[in-house]
This record gives C-alpha cells, sequence and structure tokens, in this order.
C-alpha cells in the first residue's frame, strides 16, 4: 500500500457539512486491491486478537460487531484503516467515530476519511494505521502502546489547556464560531467587528493594570490590606540578609515564595529552620529577583473564582498525597495513585499525575523520610507544598457553602484589583465562617486562573465556569457574527463577488472580501493573488473592523482544506460548467457539483440560496437546499421561474430589456440592462447573468430597489474595478481588450460580445492552462478560430506539469478543428505579443488577449496608452 497524499480538512466539505476536523488520506492500495481481507489467511483473527475493542464498531450493519462481521465476509483493506486509525485515536482518549472510505475514479486508489480531534494526532493516526494494516497483514509484531502514548503525547503538545477547552466548548454550544490564532492559547471569538479575544481565561477587558497589580504579591497585598482585607504578615527580600530579616520580623513558620511566580514554583511552606529558610530562598530567587516571605498559616487552602465581578465557584485545594498502609513504599504509593484511571498525562484527565521533584523530595525529607520509607497506616504524607491541579492536587467544590460575608470579600477583592476573572487564594479552616471570625486570610490574587478544578473537581458538584464568561463577553442581544455571503460557481465568480461588495459598501457597510486576485478591505487592496480559499477569507473574518464580508469560494480550497467558515447567510451559486475536471477526481460535471454544492448546504436555515435556473445542474442543487431558495434567469418563462412565481416566491430574471424582480405575479423593474455599465449596454450575456445573480442577493438580504439600482448604475467595469474582466482600453485608431477567460465556457461568452463589435480587424492572444483535460484546450482554440480573424498563440505561464510545446500543439489543433478557417501564428518566447498585435492591427481593429496569455497585461496596455497620451510611437 502506498500513502499518496493525506489532507487536513477544518471546515465543511465534500465529506460533511457538520463534521468539519476530518482526515482525507488518498490511499493506493496496490495490489491488495485484489486481496479482501477474507482472502487474506489469518487476518481476521489477528485484528480481533490485536484490537478488540474494534467489536463496538457497528459499521454497515449497525450492530456491535457489525465491523467484525465485515471483515470476516471481506472487505478492502481501505475499510479497515478507517475504522483502525477512529480506534487508536479513541484508545488515546479521543472521541472519534465518523469515517469513510470511498474509491475514486482510479481503480484501487481510495479516500480514506475519518474525524479528528487534534490535526497532527489525525495525520499521525493515519499514517499508523496502514502501518498496523500491513504488519497484520504479514503476521509481523507491532506495539500499539507506543502509537498511543505518542498520540498523547501530541495531543498534550497541541490541544487547548482544559480553560481555553471549556470556554471553546462552551461558545461551540452557544453556536459562536471561533479561530485559534496560535498554537497555544490565544484565541478569536466571533468574526470581523463582533470578534472577542480571549488568551486562557484573560479576556480582552481584562486590564493590563490589574494582570500587573496580581503579578506583583507585595503590590497587592498592600491595596487589600489597606482596604481592610485580611491577609498574611510578610515582608518582600531580595538577598540572605532578608532571609535573616524576616526571620526576625515575621517568625516561624514561614512560607517563602517568588514576587511574580504562579502554579506553585518555587514555593516552599512550613519553613521551620534558619537552614530551611536559606534553601526555601534559594529555590524561589530561581523563579524572581524578589521573594516573598510570610507567617505560615495553618488551615486549608481554598481557591475562589469570581466572575465579571460575582463568585461563582469556590473549591477546597489538597496537595498531592499519599496514604500509608503500613506495609508500601511511598514510590510504591505514589505509583499506586498514579494508576488512578482519572489521573493523566498533564491536563488529559481530570486529575494530573504526580511526579517526582526537589520539592517533593524535600517535604519527605522534612518528615525524614525517602521514597523507600513505609507510612505507617493511615498516615497522611503530603508530597507537594502547594495545591495546585498540574502538580498532582486534587479538589473539592465548596461552593455552596461559603459564607456571604466571604463571598462580599471576594467580590470586593475582584474590584480592588480590577480583574474580571480572578482567582482568590484563601487559607482558613473553612469559608463557612467570616474570615474576620476564624482568623483566614488571603494568599494572593490571580490573573489567568485555572478552571479546572471547577470544572471537574475530585468531589462535589461540578461547576460550568465558563458559561459566565461567555456571558459577560457577549451579553444577550450581542452578536459575535457578520454577515457572511459566499459565492461559487464555474464562471462569474470574481465579477459577481465585486459587484455585491459594491452593493454591500454603498449601504453603510465596511465590507472585506476576496477574490481570485486579491483580499479587499473596502476600497484598498490587502493581498494580491488568487485569494479564493479558507486561508483568505479566514483573513476576512480576523479583520476586526470588518462589518460585512463578501467571499469569492473557489473549487480547489474546499477540495484542499474545506471552507474557512461554519456557515454562511447566502450561499450564491452562478453556473456550473466544464473546467477544472480530470483533476483532485472531479472527472464529470456531477462531481463538480457535488464540490460547489458545499457552500450551498453551508448556508444557514433561515439563510439565502441564490441559483442559476437556466443550469440543470444548479437547479438539482437548489432543489437539495436545506435553506430558503430563490433563482434567476435570462428567461422570465423559465419552467423553474414560473414555478416559483406561482407559489408566491421571490425571483430575478431579464425581460424585456430589465432587471427585473418577480414576486409571485408582480414584477419590480430595478434597471434597463443598457443602462447598467456592467453589461456593456446591455449586449453581454454572461454580465447580464451576473448583474441577475448579484441582484437578487441584494434584494433578498434586505436592500431597497432604490439602493440596488444606483450600485448597479455606479458599478463601472474596469481595470480598477473589475481587473481582468473585460477591461476596454482605447486607442486612437484601435481598441484592446484583456480578459482573463480561461476555458470553453467562459471564451463562449467572449465570442458572443464579439458577435455585437463592428471591427474590420479582430486579433485574439489566446494562451492554454496546463491543468485542463485536452478536450478543452483543443476547445479554446476552435473557440478562438471561429471569433478572431488572427490568432496569436502564446503559452509561457500556467503550464502547471506540461511542456509549453504539448499546450501549444493542442490549441493548434483546435484551431485548425474549426469550420472556419482563421490565420494563426505561434509566438516565439522574446516576442512581446500585445506590440506585435499592435503593429499588425488596422484602423478599427479590436485586439483581445485572453487567458492571462501576458504577465501584467494591464499594466502593459496601461503603458501603451500613456505613451500614446504622451505622443510617442508604440
Amino acid at each position: 500500500m502506498k500513502i499518496e497524499k493525506i489532507q487536513v480538512l477544518k471546515g465543511p466539505n465534500i465529506w460533511s457539512t457538520y463534521r468539519k476536523k476530518l482526515i482525507q488520506m488518498r490511499l493506493d492500495l496496490e495490489e491488495l486491491e485484489e486481496q479482501p481481507t477474507n482472502t487474506i489467511t489469518g487476518f481476521y483473527e489477528r485484528l480481533e486478537a490485536f484490537m478488540p475493542s474494534l467489536y463496538s464498531h457497528r459499521c454497515s450493519p449497525g450492530v456491535p460487531g457489525g465491523f467484525f462481521a465485515r471483515v470476516k465476509e471481506g472487505t478492502w483493506m481501505g475499510h479497515v484503516i478507517e475504522h483502525i486509525a477512529l480506534e487508536i485515536q479513541t484508545l488515546a482518549g479521543m472521541d472519534t467515530g465518523y469515517g469513510r472510505t470511498r474509491e475514486t475514479h482510479t481503480k484501487g486508489v481510495y479516500h480514506v476519511v475519518f474525524n479528528y480531534e487534534e490535526e497532527k494526532v489525525g495525520v499521525y493516526a493515519a499514517e499508523a494505521a496502514v502501518r498496523i494494516a500491513e504488519a497484520l497483514i504479514n503476521n509481523l509484531p507491532y506495539d500499539l502502546e507506543e502509537d498511543i502514548q505518542q498520540l498523547k503525547k501530541i495531543r498534550e503538545q497541541t490541544r487547548l489547556g482544559p480553560s481555553t477547552g471549556s470556554l471553546v466548548e462552551e461558545v461551540i454550544a452557544h453556536d459562536i464560531p471561533w479561530i485559534r490564532l496560535n498554537n497555544q492559547s490565544l484565541v478569536q471569538l466571533g468574526y470581523g467587528k463582533n470578534q472577542v479575544r480571549i488568551r486562557a481565561t484573560m479576556t480582552e477587558r481584562t486590564s493590563s493594570i490589574a494582570v500587573d497589580l496580581a503579578g506583583n504579591k507585595e503590590e497587592t497585598k498592600r491595596l487589600l490590606e489597606e482596604q481592610a482585607i485580611p491577609v498574611a504578615k510578610g515582608i518582600t527580600i531580595t538577598s540572605v540578609e532578608g532571609v535573616h530579616e524576616a526571620i526576625r520580623k515575621v517568625g516561624f513558620p514561614l512560607v517563602f515564595k517568588p514576587l511574580d511566580g504562579n502554579h506553585g514554583r518555587g514555593a516552599t511552606i512550613n519553613v521551620k529552620t534558619e537552614q530551611e529558610a536559606l534553601d526555601a530562598f534559594e529555590h524561589a530567587a530561581k523563579v524572581s529577583r524578589k521573594v516573598i516571605v510570610e507567617r505560615f498559616i495553618t488551615g486549608y487552602d481554598f481557591r475562589v473564582l469570581v466572575i465579571d465581578y460575582k463568585m461563582m465557584a469556590a473549591a477546597l485545594r489538597v496537595p498531592a498525597n499519599v496514604i500509608g498502609d503500613g506495609k508500601s513504599t511511598v514510590q510504591q504509593l505514589i505509583d499506586l495513585a498514579n494508576s488512578d484511571p482519572r489521573r493523566g498525562y498533564g491536563h488529559e484527565n481530570v486529575l494530573t499525575e504526580i511526579n517526582i521533584d526537589r520539592d517533593l523530595l524535600d517535604l519527605l525529607d522534612k518528615r525524614s523520610y525517602t521514597l523507600e520509607s513505609i507510612p505507617t497506616v493511615g498516615e497522611q504524607v503530603f508530597l507537594k507544598s502547594t495545591a495546585n491541579l498540574s502538580t498532582g492536587g486534587t479538589s473539592v467544590d465548596v461552593t455552596d457553602m461559603v459564607h456571604p460575608q466571604n463571598i462580599f470579600f471576594c467580590e470586593r477583592i475582584a474590584r480592588i484589583i480590577g480583574l474580571d476573572i480572578c482567582g482568590i487564594d484563601i487559607m482558613a479552616e473553612n469559608l463557612t465562617q467570616p474570615l474576620t471570625e476564624n482568623g483566614g486570610v488571603v494568599l494572593e490574587v490571580n490573573a489567568a486562573p485555572g478552571f479546572r478544578m471547577h470544572l471537574a473537581p475530585s468531589e462535589g458538584l461540578p461547576r460550568n465556569v465558563a458559561a459566565p464568561v461567555i456571558d459577560m463577553l457577549y451579553p444577550y442581544g450581542k452578536s459575535a457574527r457578520i454577515p457572511i455571503i459566499a459565492i461559487t460557481g464555474t464562471n462569474g465568480k470574481t465579477t459577481t463577488t465585486r459587484l455585491i461588495a459594491h452593493l454591500v459598501k454603498n449601504n453603510g457597510y465596511r465590507v472585506g472580501f476576496t477574490t481570485s486576485d486579491g483580499i479587499y478591505v473596502q476600497n484598498t487592496l490587502m493581498l494580491k493573488g488568487d485569494t479564493t480559499g479558507p486561508v483568505s477569507a479566514e483573513f476576512i473574518l480576523k479583520d476586526p473592523t470588518v462589518e460585512f464580508a463578501v467571499l469569492e469560494t473557489a473549487r480547489g480550497g474546499i477540495l484542499r482544506s474545506g471552507l474557512g467558515f461554519g456557515q454562511c447567510d447566502i450561499g450564491v451559486l452562478t453556473n456550473i460548467q466544464e473546467d477544472h475536471l480530470g483533476l483532485n477526481d472531479i472527472h464529470t460535471l456531477d462531481d463538480l457539483a457535488r464540490v460547489k454544492e458545499v457552500v450551498i448546504n453551508s448556508v444557514k436555515k433561515s439563510g439565502w440560496a441564490v441559483i442559476n435556473a437556466d443550469n440543470e445542474y444548479c437547479v438539482k442543487i437548489g432543489k437539495r437546499a436545506g435553506c430558503h431558495v430563490v433563482y434567476f434567469s435570462m428567461d422570465e418563462n423559465n419552467p423553474i421561474i414560473v414555478q416559483q412565481s406561482n407559489l408566491g416566491n421571490i425571483s430575478c430574471v431579464y425581460e424585456n430589456g430589465y432587471i427585473t424582480i418577480k414576486k409571485g405575479g408582480w414584477k419590480i423593474r430595478v434597471q434597463k440592462a443598457a443602462q447598467i455599465p456592467l453589461t456593456f449596454g446591455g449586449t453581454v450575456s454572461f454580465m447580464i447573468q451576473n448583474v441577475l445573480a448579484a441582484t437578487l442577493t441584494a434584494f433578498v438580504w434586505g436592500f431597497r430597489t432604490e439602493d440596488i439600482k444606483t450600485s448597479l448604475e455606479t458599478f463601472i467595469p474596469s481595470a480598477a474595478q473589475t481587473p481582468g474582466r473585460m477591461n476596454i482600453f482605447p486607442f486612437k485608431d484601435f481598441k484592446i481588450m484583456v480578459d482573463f477567460a480561461h476555458n470553453p465556457d467562459g471564451f463562449n461568452g467572449i465570442k458572443q460580445f464579439l458577435q455585437t463589435i463592428d471591427s474590420p480587424q479582430k486579433i485574439g492572444l489566446i494562451a492554454a492552462t496546463g491543468d485542463r483535460r485536452d478536450e478543452d484546450i483543443r476547445e479554446i482554440g476552435r473557440i478562438a478560430a471561429e471569433m478572431f480573424d488572427h490568432i496569436i498563440l502564446r503559452q509561457e505561464n500556467h503550464l502547471r506539469g506540461r511542456k509549453k510545446e504539448e499546450l501549444l500543439r493542442l490549441m493548434e489543433e483546435g484551431v485548425l478543428s474549426a469550420e472556419k478557417k482563421t490565420a494563426y501564428e505561434i509566438a516565439p518566447k522574446e516576442m512581446d505579443v500585445i506590440e506585435h498585435a499592435i503593429r499588425m492591427a488596422k484602423p478599427g481593429a479590436f485586439i483581445v488577449a485572453l487567458s492571462d496569455v501576458v504577465d501584467n497585461a494591464i499594466e502593459m496596455v496601461q503603458k501603451f496608452q500613456e505613451k500614446e497620451r504622451a505622443g510617442k510611437t508604440i
């Protein structure tokens, strides 16, 4: 077997609109294509013995053991690998279960598709599943546990921490989109101008001054003490001399902790001798130059969580410890504690494994114990000086036991420091009595407090502390989204996108849009290039200034990694024509329609699909859509339009020379096509179709027809407004048009336009695109022969794996196959083809440069115009 390609799908895709996170592996079974599982001796038995947990996979029979039944009766190895990839992720603690295996148009080559939780884990699982299958086929030993541990390790390295993860889970439950902004915990919630950023449990509302104060324990203590909050007595020191001063002023027992430390790093508690104090200072000084020394307060360690200045949870934190049984050593008791299934690596489980470090050994040494010591029956041996869950501690929920006065204290502390989310550490005998009565003190105030102890306490009621954070960031009535219009289809996408963006902008929105020539915010080009994929869509959705997104969405990005957004408000489908066939396992128009349908399937239920009623493949998609559907057509008598009118539905048609909205039996004429510049006086039918799509989109969004009319009249086709889309440059004796038509349907559109042009000589400069089918390249040559009087063939760009001589030959064959015999020439590389065409042009000639035949064709033509204006010879 051979893995040809592994793709990571991150958004709605051809396999599923709702399961966005999928691995798609293109797998060549090679000789195994002829060997289903029932023909491989012993394979079923070895698989069952190796991974008995696969029994839970129901597969198509729909019952436990269903997958094993399929293996026994005979299935293909791609199907087996799909199930292995899912199961090894499950064994590593990740809940996966969706999978599909489908043969491509190439015999023996399959798409193996399965879901993942973490991207790198999914890729590893794909590769590991193939290795496992090969080992089972060849009856070779395989270490499954090593793969499972590696999967766990990769997950811990890449996934969000428990606190950030809980917030993301909550926004998903609220149907709020999110984007991870780095490989750590910086996350964007919402889109565009409605976005909010979080980093772990800090939000963009969190005051930087408050974070700075919380990080300075000395300053925090001073502010709290001034406001009559009970705090531990202590001083800050920076030297060994300060240790002696602290012993004299504060007195034993002491606590040493770094001024700006966290998670208990560098802290030492219950220091009772001078030597212990010196050691504790040295340990803390490794973390911070300044060290706080406080009186060690006996009692229990509590953490109170305050969100939006309201107490939400409280937990009793217990440092990692073991209970003696009179027989086991400390090391054995630690191993026993770590065998608890609730403990895991890092943050993978409710509890964290207890690691042996300096702090643990120091605490044992204070009891004159070592790891080999045997505690007595019932003896509790504390192993860490702090109660952090990250060091193996446990937590008990005590939220319902906190005295009202203590709640008042904690909410007041949050306001004194100024933290919207804060964790308050308290040492007291209990929280059921006021701190002023039981002698309890506030030890610290923490910015970015961990949520895990509250989300999943070892004992007591779990508290969903993520919910109030999201309620604070997105109170009732505040939207997290911005409107999204996505445009897809074969031809007309870019022009339709630009026209819709123009309509939106003229209605007062700051619009961000993506096209095949660049990313724009309002009128500013932000990034040049073909920007029609998911990365470009995210660029717009990440921009905090954007109020409305209009996204051209091409086939390539959908196939490569899915959509860059989860759902849109309007999906526009311009047409489905023969283009890009033979690429990425897309061989037929039905295959291509399946790709384009992803956009329509992503439209929210209350949204709109704007569909071309003149294209049968588009109509099929419209009939399957799960949202409101409206159609546009060049013919008001189109059966689909007639049916929609009879149902009282909205449509948009070209009738009697007008762009007209139909609503039931009523007609709203928006404007005469001849008065809309984009249609070139109503002569270019494919431009009229683009206008119909954009007009209908604007109407169903809710824009007034008067505003739509004004926008249509002010959208001027030009190199600035519609680069590469029928850009006509007038010269004194001739005209030059630049258009990026690159497929037969696009060429036919240009042909239809040229029939309206009165010119004694029509010269065409054409090129092909190397990743198209041979018949498509020949066809553009044939169409060119029918619409031009002279053709210049040129091929320098877009070879895409082919030789230029091959592309020139195919175009030449197309030219020669045409009924009309047209003169042509093949331009050498060194020739300036535009200048050559200008020199052969007769007065009144019309020169057309198609298919991006020349780099920067628009700029070159504009330079020739400047020369002519300056009176220079071209």
